[in-house]
């Protein structure tokens, strides 16, 4: 993780408060706890189980012959915290979200007690084909890299998006005005990717189509946590912090006397995954025909409107389509 600032002065001077997004009937959520810069937000217990929305009572899905668990009675969950709205801590350092509640209802129609566990984003693979947990439900892109290692389930379908200073003072409204700036992600994502030119950019990355149009190469910062990303922008270390887009537009609308989005349009909407070792067909099947019946009885949709991020709603046939990339 890299350090923003050492003074303890600026560390407080940096800190922001993350508010929950409130719900569809307009009922706030607990504030999430300030974030300092270094540092998530305070640290959750190592295992903790989420919120969940309310739904429909289904029956128990049946997990088929093969499907494996960490532990018995549980569906341990990988997520990296966090990344709102679809997975921070409330006001009580327990996580929430619109992944951790997709997670737990899943968790509930197969008869099982959700676990998450707050999982770094850039080793969150090996977690889960290295049996710590058994899904992942992370705001991961599926892309042809990912999906050599692991089954993806698409739940939800998201662009990417630039957070400037509010006003828009470098007037960032093209991506080659991203040309010579300093531009943050978080290490291990898709937008690392896109900006560099790797994984599924290979050969179109935006800090390489700078310098073919004989401009500056893109600064491009990495951050190990999105949380930190963030605070470099707030900092004015970077001119531009790059994330899925539900997230950028969380923030942008939680904090707008600090931050808006860029005048670039979301780019290259992709299809994210819950993750499964492709090993454990049986869980993965499972897992699926939970979500389906999520989105078939309204109990899918009931949670992304809570935390407003029902834009990127998927359909029952997306969901029972294994690795579907864009």
């Amino acid at each position: 993780m890299r350090s923003l600032r050492t003074a303890a002065t600026a560390v407080a001077a940096l800190a922001i408060t993350l508010s929950a997004c409130t719900t569809a009937a307009a009922t706030p959520s607990p504030a999430a706890p300030s974030i300092a810069p270094s540092a998530v937000a305070p640290s959750a217990p190592a295992s903790v189980a989420p919120s969940t929305a309310a739904s429909v009572a289904p029956s128990n899905i049946p997990i088929p012959s093969g499907g494996t668990l960490a532990f018995a009675g549980k569906l341990v969950i990988c997520s990296d915290i966090p990344y709102p709205p679809q997975e921070f801590f409330d006001a009580n350092a327990n996580p929430t979200g619109s992944d951790i509640d997709i997670g737990g209802e899943i968790a509930k129609r197969l008869g099982l007690t959700p676990d998450i566990q707050n999982s770094v984003f850039d080793t969150i693979i090996a977690a889960v084909t290295g049996g710590k947990c058994d899904i992942i439900i992370s705001a991961q892109n599926i892309t042809a890299d990912r999906i050599k290692q692991v089954d993806m389930i698409p739940y939800f379908q998201a662009g990417q998006s630039f957070v400037v200073a509010v006003g828009n003072p470098l007037a960032i409204k093209t991506t080659n005005d991203l040309c010579g700036k300093k531009v943050a992600a978080e290490t291990g994502t898709t937008e690392i990717d896109y900006l560099q030119g790797t994984g599924a950019y290979k050969g179109q990355g935006l800090s390489a189509a700078c310098t073919k149009a004989n401009l500056a190469a893109i600064n491009i910062k990495s951050f190990g946590k999105d949380s930190d990303a963030l605070l470099a922008l707030q900092a004015t270390q970077v001119d531009a912090y790059f994330a899925d887009s539900p997230v950028a537009g969380y923030y942008t609308v939680q904090h707008p006397d600090q931050f808006a989005l860029s005048g670039i349009a979301p780019l290259q909407p992709a299809f994210e995954g819950i993750s499964v070792p492709q090993s454990n067909t049986g869980l993965r099947d499972a897992v699926q025909q939970a979500l389906v019946s999520m989105i078939n009885d309204g109990a899918y949709l009931n949670i992304l409107k809570k935390y407003g991020d029902d834009s990127g709603a998927v359909t029952a046939t997306d969901a029972g389509t294994l690795n579907k990339l864009k």
